[in-house]
């Protein structure tokens, strides 16, 4: 019995894990935010991804980009983005996104890309208060 509650759990869980997954912010937030932001100008471990949708790949002046993605020639749209984010090895080869390793589920590649739609401009916020634009 106790092995069917604890088995019960876990695949509830997973569940409700991968449901959370589909909304845009929550899939951007577990999957992406460690390293990145969505301010303009705000580059962390990764390059910031503000209105990445439409720029060149390895652009951003004061990141350091690999060489193999300075070099890509690639310019970001959504097939591209879904398939960077699904497996970045096999659209750039030798790139510095490790060891990020994926995202196979396409509901949440899809719900990544949503988060990374072009947004409205918000005005900047005094400093020292909350940043609702970090997602």
């Amino acid at each position: 019995m106790k092995t069917f509650v604890l088995v019960s759990a876990l695949v509830l869980s997973a569940e409700v894990v991968s449901a959370q997954d589909t909304d845009p912010e929550v899939a951007y937030n577990n999957h992406c935010r460690t390293c990145h932001t969505q301010n303009e100008g705000d580059n962390r471990l990764g390059p910031n991804l503000h209105q990445i949708i439409g720029r060149e790949a390895g652009s951003i002046e004061g990141y350091a980009f690999s060489d193999a993605l300075a070099a890509s020639g690639i310019t970001w749209d959504e097939e591209t983005l879904e398939s960077w984010i699904e497996d970045p090895d096999s659209v750039i080869v030798g790139h510095k996104m490790k060891p990020y390793p994926g995202v196979t589920d396409p509901e949440t590649r899809a719900a990544i890309l949503r988060a990374l739609q072009p947004q409205e401009t918000l005005p900047a916020q005094p400093e020292g208060s909350a940043d609702q634009t970090d997602r």
